[in-house]
């Protein structure tokens, strides 16, 4: 009877290879000959499910802005009934901040690929998307966390979201020379300077 190969499967441990290539060893680590070891394959094996390298990045750069929403929290602005406003907000800024070995690690694949996505129009149109996203949720999440409080005008929420965001990215770059998440205590002080900002 012929073996049922799980396609997506495959695809994912094929990426998972390409991210710790670059985790090691930068971008130009991550050939499809390296790739293709690393991941068990023959030469030519991984046309199967990737039709070349470009692809192989695109899906790389997919599956870490996913890392860093691992919860879905950009499209799933539902919230529980009677939650704290405060707490709502805290818990979202934990889950995009890099906070943990994991998220640290995904931050530092995300800045190797940074460079090839200033000259790729399909990884930087991903990266694009994502930032929308990313801005518009935050600025939902902020007016969620102002309820009950005095709101802040359209502009100063657009303005707080970027400047969440800055901070984030800025955190991801800072951890590249703190790999065993060092300044994390500092991540959550600010975190919680923004809640307070936030509660006025």
């Amino acid at each position: 009877m012929p073996k049922i190969i799980d396609h997506d499967k495959r695809r994912r441990e094929i990426v998972d290879v390409a991210k710790r290539l670059m985790l090691e060893g930068g971008f130009e680590a991550a050939t499809m000959r390296s790739i293709a070891a690393e991941a068990g394959f023959a030469n030519g094996a991984l046309k199967h499910y990737f039709p070349g390298k470009d692809s192989i990045i695109a899906a790389t750069f997919e599956s870490v802005l996913a890392e860093m929403d691992p919860e879905g929290a950009l499209d799933n602005l539902d919230v529980p009934e009677g939650a704290d406003p405060a707490q709502v907000l805290r818990d979202r800024l934990r889950q995009t901040m890099p906070l943990t070995d994991y998220a640290i690690s995904a931050g530092r694949v995300l800045l190797v690929l940074w460079d090839h996505a200033a000259s790729n129009p399909e990884l930087a149109k991903i990266y694009r998307d994502f930032l929308q996203r990313w801005q518009s949720s935050t600025v939902s999440l902020l007016k969620y966390a102002q309820k009950g409080r005095a709101q802040s005008t359209d502009e100063e929420l657009d303005a707080l979201a970027l400047e969440i965001i800055s901070i984030t990215i800025g955190a991801n770059v800072v951890n590249l020379m703190h790999p065993k998440g060092e300044q994390v205590a500092t991540y959550h002080q600010i975190i919680d300077n923004i809640i307070k900002r936030t509660q006025g």
